[in-house]
């Protein structure tokens, strides 16, 4: 919590939460369908279909936190990894950065951490779309994550 100073001149209390940043994954089985994970949000009290995503340990790059992610949620490991682009997640109550990474070429290694994500599949990307226009996917890192690989089928991430 702080005091701020609005550009008025005014005295505000400002809420907020300290974020480490986040890694969340476009994960490409195929140029076109992406991996979905399956989880419990408390904060919304039900399940959501997501990207695989998670926040840096200390210490940790992003790319490193994108590969831990990977593997265990959904026991995928890629061999090309290409880092999209950095956004903030709500930076009206946080300073959580997220980077999106796309990651292809996936081999299936092991298992995921059923305790965590109960389920993960492949989706169609059109699929997937129309998940988010129904409001079935209402996550808005994956939202934006598909909205992306939808643009192109074959995202190029901005190269």
């Amino acid at each position: 919590m702080d005091e701020v100073e609005l550009p008025d001149g005014r005295r505000a209390v400002r809420e907020f939460i300290v974020h480490p940043g986040a890694a969340c994954i476009l994960a490409l089985p195929d140029p076109h369908s992406l991996i979905l994970v399956r989880q419990y949000r408390h904060a919304v009290g039900e399940e959501l279909w997501e990207i695989p995503a998670g926040k840096l340990d200390p210490g940790e790059t992003p790319l490193q936190c994108a590969k831990r992610e990977l593997l265990e949620e959904t026991g995928f490991e890629a061999t090309t990894w290409q880092q999209c682009f950095r956004f903030l997640s709500s930076p009206g109550f946080s300073n959580e950065w997220l980077t999106l990474f796309a990651a292809r070429s996936l081999t299936h290694v092991a298992s995921r951490r059923m305790d965590e994500i109960p389920t993960c599949r492949a989706f169609p990307i059109d699929q997937a779309w129309q998940m988010v226009l129904s409001g079935e996917i209402s996550d808005a890192k994956t939202v934006l994550a598909i909205q992306a690989a939808a643009a192109e089928q074959e995202p190029s991430c901005g190269t």
